[in-house]
């Protein structure tokens, strides 16, 4: 592990940012991610369908497309963009914010279908149960149905937060490679293939790219079997 050791100051920051950007757009996706994967799970009414292929539409469209997308909406133009930055000082185009707000769309996908699935696992009378006993329906939810699904919001969290590591085209596209402030991993990694003799320093961050993803993936594998074990145990 010495070649750590010849990381320069630049791919070091590349590395913390990749991590922060991801950490981010992985947190910042869970309450919404959990509240739509609900409505899609049980949810009646009308324009659901619409709503199911909006959340899923990053999986089929270019990167680059919705980074673009990104770019018209949040912009310092765009209309939701200017909105935030007059009123509220929040500015996303050209900032690690903007990066990680890149991310989280891209990532929204896998978390939501994987909530969605350990929602629909769920045994319905167990909730229904609970409320015959009193309880209302976010007491339900809260007592029943999310202990339930933890695994399954952790496996959605990881694969979002590993879906961030590896983002290029939106990214790249909204916030641009502005090294310190939106180069993550994989802008880096494309930076060092543009330039002769920088083959070594795109070899050393895709190692450290592969073994931050396989450390997440470990340790949600982990978590998942550990929640499931104590549930079966209760």
């Amino acid at each position: 592990m010495d070649w750590l050791l010849d990381l320069t100051p630049d791919e070091w920051t590349a590395v913390r940012l990749s991590v922060k950007v991801a950490t981010v757009a992985m947190l910042a996706s869970v309450p919404p991610g959990i509240l739509i994967a609900y409505a899609l799970a049980r949810g009646r009414f009308w324009g659901k369908t619409l709503l199911n292929g909006i959340v899923h539409l990053p999986l089929v469209l270019p990167p680059v497309v919705t980074g673009y997308l990104l770019l018209l909406a949040f912009g310092r133009r765009g209309p939701v963009g200017a909105f935030l930055a007059e009123h509220f000082g929040i500015v996303f185009s050209f900032r690690w914010t903007g990066a990680a707000l890149a991310c989280g769309v891209m990532g929204f996908p896998l978390m939501v279908r994987a909530i969605r699935l350990s929602i629909e696992s769920v045994d319905r009378k167990l909730e229904a149960a609970a409320g015959t006993l009193g309880a209302g329906p976010l007491w339900v939810f809260s007592t029943v149905t999310l202990p339930l699904i933890l695994p399954g919001i952790i496996a959605g969290a990881i694969l979002s937060f590993a879906k961030a590591m590896g983002e290029f085209g939106a990214t790249i596209t909204f916030v641009s490679n502005i090294p310190g402030e939106t180069q993550t991993l994989p802008s880096a990694i494309y930076t060092f293939t543009q330039v002769p003799g920088g083959d070594e320093g795109a070899l050393r961050l895709t190692l450290i790219s592969i073994i931050i993803s396989m450390l997440a993936l470990v340790a949600s594998e982990v978590l998942a079997r550990r929640l499931g074990k104590r549930m079966d145990v209760e």
